[in-house]
């Protein structure tokens, strides 16, 4: 199964939308991918302005994230001005805790939990903070504590990336960013506390999640996901006994068969309704209640239901195996 989440449209039957770049106007900067910044926020951000401005700007509140998309690792989390926020392999999140004190918090500035708000996009609950030695409340994205990297010197830099195999760009959903090929692609050559006696790219993202797990989701409550966080839907036309199925051809080009999931990595489903079928081509898929369960190349990142309702036939999965509709 491909380990990345393309773009694509369900069904056949939606355009494509394209959008026109424009040019930079007069008082903006250039940012990836088309994106620009106003004048006013690369001065609050220090770009082209002092290390002290810079310094203020890596310990201020957050304010409202943003979501970056970046070319190499994809929607990549930051703060209001657009630094990148950084996870740190080291720290836990079930209890959050952050070991990153000292010099490494120097290196390494942990982002306020003050005046935060998620982004657009984002799932609010996914907020939270923790408090570090000093007393000081540091955020957290699904119970990861956040950072923020004193070498990006302006918005949507993430020099960070991989440093010391331990530090990693964060995701919307607090996940590592995932980089092409699974190697990061920050520049700086600092050891896992930025005290620049290593040489590591990184390595990319690891799953962490149970490999069938559910998700609360705001519109259509507890539904699947697979280890890698994508939602898991039934398709309408498939037969669940004898279990049979009618995506085929180029609707797989869209519809992933999921993989049989470790049933010692399995939470809050019941182990007797999994089930695995046989396709045609001799792989093995994922079943619950006998439906057979795919991903959905449309969707972007994890947490992404873009394929619910998709030609009205296909609908994303309550863990009892019933249509999440």
């Amino acid at each position: 199964m491909a380990g990345h989440f393309g773009r694509g449209h369900g069904g056949g039957d939606h355009g494509d939308v394209r959008l026109r770049r424009r040019r930079p106007g007069r008082g903006e900067a250039r940012g990836s991918r088309g994106q620009h910044l106003p004048e006013r926020e690369r001065e609050r951000s220090g770009g082209g302005g002092s290390a002290n401005g810079l310094a203020q700007v890596q310990a201020s509140s957050p304010g409202r994230l943003s979501i970056w998309d970046n070319d190499k690792l994809g929607r990549v989390l930051t703060d209001s001005a657009g630094f990148t926020f950084y996870r740190f392999d080291k720290d836990t999140a079930r209890p959050p805790k952050s070991v990153c004190d000292g010099d490494c918090a120097k290196t390494w500035p942990p982002v306020p939990a003050d005046g935060g708000s998620a982004a657009d996009g984002m799932d609010p609950a996914l907020l939270g903070s923790v408090t570090r030695a000093d007393g000081t409340k540091q955020l957290t994205v699904a119970g990861w504590p956040m950072y923020r990297y004193v070498k990006d010197t302006e918005p949507r830099q993430a020099n960070g990336q991989g440093v010391g195999g331990t530090w990693f760009a964060a995701a919307p959903d607090g996940t590592k960013a995932e980089a092409d090929a699974g190697i990061g692609v920050g520049t700086g050559g600092d050891d896992a506390y930025g005290s620049g006696a290593g040489t590591g790219t990184g390595s990319g993202q690891e799953t962490e999640l149970p490999s069938l797990s559910t998700v609360e989701n705001a519109d259509l409550g507890k539904i699947l996901r697979d280890g890698k966080g994508r939602t898991l839907y039934r398709f309408t036309k498939d037969v669940a006994w004898p279990m049979k199925s009618n995506c085929v051809g180029a609707c797989l080009d869209k519809w992933k068969p999921a993989k049989p999931a470790d049933v010692k990595s399995v939470e809050g489903i019941d182990l007797k309704l999994l089930s695995t079928f046989e396709r045609p081509d001799g792989t093995q898929q994922l079943a619950i209640d006998c439906w057979l369960l795919y991903w959905f190349t449309g969707d972007q990142t994890p947490g992404d239901t873009n394929g619910q309702g998709v030609g009205g036939t296909w609908f994303a999965v309550r863990p009892d195996g019933t249509l999440a509709k």
